[in-house]
Parts: structure tokens; sequence; C-alpha cells
């Protein structure tokens, strides 16, 4: 897998969609499309396209539904409106409170990670605009995804909304605490980078589960977790550099 040097949100599959041509990848979006909202333009669909091949692909994510799910969704409903031209970008992109959208690839790696199925559950810790979520949402059965801001909750929520997913569910509130009401999940995420990984997230995680978090401070790693009968097993990945974790996670374990 050819992997950027750093993943910056500030600023094991076989490969099924190796030699496709970008006009292939053009076809599959534009048949997503038609589900997307009528003020998809057909130059956005054709963007997203090029961003699956040249960001994703040609980077190594071959995971067929992780490149079809973010061939699907729109990521101009999910940032902000003065940066829609932005939004198929090698980059992540500001909005609201500090908060930045994930690059395109750090989303599609930490997705393909988890390696999801359609029955799957997951639980998301940072909604934030919601981008992520929609792409969690086009894999999984049920997402359950907690954003510890309430107006960024709420922008989440619309923006879910107007791009059709129906089956994400997003709550205010701190996330180290998980969603114990709905554990246990097939899958956990975190979108940004605690010091250590949270106990309760890891007591929510069903067996044979994974979690996928960035952990760290200064310095940061994408990591890996399988909760085995035994216990846990732990793999890490690539080095990143993201928005820190807030709430619970800061004040030490317990």
């Amino acid at each position: 897998m050819k992997l950027l040097p750093r993943l910056d949100l500030f600023a094991g599959s076989k490969p099924r969609w190796r030699g496709l041509p970008a006009a292939a990848l053009l076809l599959a979006g534009l048949a997503a499309a038609r589900a997307l909202p009528a003020a998809e333009l057909p130059e956005q669909v054709a963007a997203r396209a090029e961003m699956v091949e040249t960001q994703l692909r040609d980077r190594g994510i071959d995971d067929q539904a992780v490149l079809s799910a973010m061939g699907a969704v729109p990521r101009q409903l999910f940032v902000p409106a003065e940066l829609v031209s932005e939004a198929y970008a090698d980059l992540a992109i500001p909005f609201g409170k500090g908060q930045s959208i994930h690059q395109p690839y750090l989303v599609a790696l930490m997705t393909s990670l988890l390696e999801l199925d359609r029955g799957a559950k997951v639980l998301e810790i940072g909604t934030g605009s919601g981008y992520h979520t929609a792409v969690l949402a086009k894999l999984a059965f049920q997402v359950f995804s907690i954003e510890i801001d309430a107006d960024t909750a709420a922008l989440a929520r619309k923006n879910l909304a107007a791009a059709g997913v129906k089956n994400a569910h997003v709550r205010t509130g701190d996330g180290y605490q998980g969603w114990p009401e709905e554990e246990p999940f097939d899958a956990i995420i975190l979108t940004a980078a605690p010091p250590r990984v949270p106990q309760p997230l890891l007591d929510q995680l069903r067996v044979k589960g994974k979690m996928v978090l960035p952990e760290g401070d200064a310095s940061q790693n994408l990591v890996v977790i399988t909760k085995t009968e035994d216990g846990y097993e732990r793999r890490t990945t690539v080095p990143v550099k993201v928005t820190p974790m807030t709430g619970k996670v800061r004040k030490g374990p317990g």
C-alpha cells in the first residue's frame, strides 16, 4: 500500500477494482447518484469518481464496498458552502469550531480497517459534519454516532438528512462512555485522538469486533484493536495527526 508520510486532519481485502478505468467509476457514481438530491451536479459526480480513482484506489484502498461507498456519498453536502469547490480535494476541510472533515484517504483507510459487513452495528465517536457517518451508513446496518458539541451534532443531523441517510442516529454527548443501551457493537471507530483507549468503549465491543482509532497526543498512530475471547489484539498501522478527543478522556482513567 502506498501511504502518505503523515495524514493530517488540520489543514486486508483482495484487489477488486484494479485496472478499472475512470469512466467505469464515473458510471458507478452516476448510478449511485440516482438516489442523491436533485441538486447533485454532473461535475460533482465526476469529481467524486476521480477522487475514488486517484486518491483512494491508486493509493492502495482496494475494498470494493468501501470504494463504492466513497463514490456514492456527496461530500459537498458536508462541507461549508464557501468550500464546496474543494469538496473532492485531497485534504481535510475545516468547519465549525476548529474541527475538520477528514481527508478522503483517511476516511477510506479507517473504514476499510473495520472490515464491515451489511449487518454490522457501528458506534462512531465524533460525528463532525456527518461525512464519515454517511460513508459508514452505506456499509453497515445501523450507525450510532456521538458528537460532544451540540451545534455540530445538529449540523450533522441536517447534513445526513439532506444526503438521504436514514440508518444513522446522532446523539449529543461525551463519547467516552459510548452508547451502553445499544451495545454490543460489531465495530467502533473514533475520529479524534484520545491519549489512551477508553475502557468503556472496549467493553461495548462485541467479541471478534474491531475498533479503529487514532491514539496519542504529540505523537499519534492509527490503531486497530480486535476483541477476542481472551482479551484484545492490537495492531499499529500508520502515523497520523488528527484533532484530539475532548471530554472525560482528558481527566484520566476512571
